[in-house]
C-alpha cells in the first residue's frame, strides 16, 4: 500500500493537463519500469512533447493482459480547491489531488505491482501501456493499439484502468464529436428578409439534432445495461452574431453523437449531414455562398462486451462483481476496434469524483485494486 502512495504522491505532482506536456511523467514511469528490467517502448507524439509508454515483462511469445492507463488529467480551478490539486493529501481515508481517480490511482497501482512482476517466472506478458491526451479525444491511444496489434504475438485482453468503482464494466459508449460553422449574409437588421440569417438557420441545425436524438430516445436501439440506455445526439456550445442591428453572418455550434455498440456511428452522423442539405440548399437559393462547414473535433469507438473472448475466460474467476455498462468514454474501444484486443473497464474510485474539484479516490479503493492486480500476477505466474 505505501509503495502505491508513494507513486500516486510522484504522479499527481506532475501537472499533466492535457494542454501540457506528459513527458516528465512518461520519464519517471519509464525510470522506474528500466530498473526493473521491463522492456520498453516509447512512442512520441508529433510535436515531441508528449508521449505514450508500452512497458512488457515477462515473454514475448505468446498472448499477454494489457494494463491500461492516460496520463493526462482535466484542468484545475484553484481557487476551488481546498488543497493545491497537484500535491496529494491523505485524510478521511481518502487520498486527494487532481487525477488521484482518474486516473493516476491505477497508475499509481500498476507501479505498486509492478516490482511483483518483475521477479514472478511469468507464463504470458504483461504490457503497461500508459498514454497521453485520452481527455480531448483518446488521441495517443490509437498509436499504442497499432503497435500492440504489429507485435508477432499480440496482446489478447485489456483491462482499462478508469474509476468504476473497483467493479466490472463491459461496455462503453463511443463519441463522435463535431464542429458545424454557419455560413450566412451580414447586412443592417432593417433588411433582415435580404439575408442570410447565420444563427436562425443554426437553430434549424439545433432542430434537426434535437429531433435525431428524440429518434434515439424512441427508435434506438437500445441496450438496458447503460444509464441512458440509447445513443444521445446534442448540442454542446452554440455562438453567433456581433450586434442587435445586423443580420449575422456566421454562427458556430458544437454537437455529438455518443453511441451504444448496435449504432453505426459514421454512417449515421453522415447521414445527419445529407438531411441538413435540404436547409442548406434554401441558404443557397439566396446566396450562393451561404451553408454550413462541417469539421470533425474529434471521435472514438465504442466498447464492446469482452466476456465471451478468450483472454477474458483466463481472468473470468479473478474479476470483480458485475457493474454493468458507462456512458462516459474510455481507451477500451480504441484497443478493441484498432489492436483488436478485447477490453473491459476496472479501477478503482468513483466516476462521481472525476473533474471535479477536490477529487479523490477511497484508500480503500487502492487496497482492493492492489489485491485484484496481485490476482493477476499470481495467476499467470508458472
Amino acid at each position: 500500500m505505501e509503495r502505491a502512495k508513494a507513486h500516486l504522491q510522484n504522479l499527481i505532482s506532475f501537472d499533466t493537463v492535457s494542454d501540457k506536456s506528459n513527458l516528465p511523467s512518461i520519464d519517471y514511469l519509464a525510470s522506474h519500469l528500466k530498473e526493473l528490467g521491463a522492456e520498453l517502448t516509447i512512442l512520441p507524439d508529433a510535436s515531441g512533447e508528449k508521449a505514450n509508454l508500452v512497458a512488457r515483462f515477462g515473454p514475448s511469445d505468446k498472448p499477454g493482459i494489457v494494463l491500461s492507463g492516460h496520463t493526462d488529467v482535466v484542468p484545475v480551478n484553484e481557487g476551488e480547491w481546498t488543497t493545491p490539486p497537484f500535491e496529494m493529501h491523505e485524510r478521511d481515508g481518502r487520498l486527494y489531488g487532481r487525477g488521484s481517480c482518474d486516473m493516476k490511482g491505477f497508475i499509481a497501482c500498476v507501479m505498486a505491482i509492478a516490482p511483483d512482476m518483475a521477479a514472478a517466472q511469468l507464463e504470458r506478458p504483461f504490457y503497461l501501456c500508459f498514454s497521453y491526451d485520452e481527455e480531448v479525444g483518446c488521441l495517443g491511444a490509437p498509436d499504442i493499439a497499432r503497435y500492440l496489434a504489429g507485435l508477432d504475438v499480440p496482446p489478447d485482453f485489456a483491462i482499462i484502468g478508469e474509476p468504476s468503482d473497483m467493479q466490472l464494466i463491459t461496455g462503453q459508449k463511443g463519441k463522435i464529436a463535431m464542429r458545424a460553422i454557419v455560413k450566412g449574409t451580414s447586412g443592417h437588421s432593417s433588411l433582415a428578409p435580404c439575408h442570410v440569417n447565420a444563427v436562425e438557420y443554426a437553430g434549424r441545425l439545433l432542430n434537426l439534432i434535437t429531433a435525431q436524438a428524440e429518434r434515439y430516445a424512441t427508435e434506438g436501439p437500445f441496450d438496458p445495461e447503460f444509464t441512458v440506455p440509447h445513443a444521445t445526439f446534442m448540442t454542446t456550445t452554440i455562438a453567433g452574431g456581433v450586434a442587435t442591428n445586423i443580420t449575422p453572418d456566421r454562427c458556430e455550434l458544437t454537437y455529438e453523437l455518443r453511441s451504444i455498440g448496435e449504432n453505426d456511428p459514421e454512417r449515421e452522423m453522415a447521414q445527419f449531414m445529407e438531411d441538413a442539405k435540404q436547409i442548406e440548399a434554401e441558404m443557397q437559393a439566396k446566396a450562393s455562398d451561404a451553408g454550413f462547414e462541417w469539421q470533425p473535433i474529434f471521435s472514438y469507438p465504442a466498447m464492446n462486451d469482452a466476456r465471451n473472448s478468450h483472454g477474458f475466460r483466463r481472468f473470468s474467476d479473478l474479476m470483480p462483481d458485475y457493474g454493468g455498462k458507462v456512458s462516459f468514454g474510455s481507451e477500451g474501444g480504441v484497443f478493441e476496434k484498432i489492436g483488436g484486443i478485447p477490453s473491459v473497464i476496472v479501477g478503482p474510485g468513483s466516476i462521481k469524483q472525476a473533474h471535479k474539484p477536490n477529487e479523490f479516490v477511497e484508500v480503500s479503493q487502492i487496497e482492493i485494486c492492489l489485491d485484484f492486480l496481485s490476482g493477476l500476477v499470481a495467476a499467470e505466474t508458472r
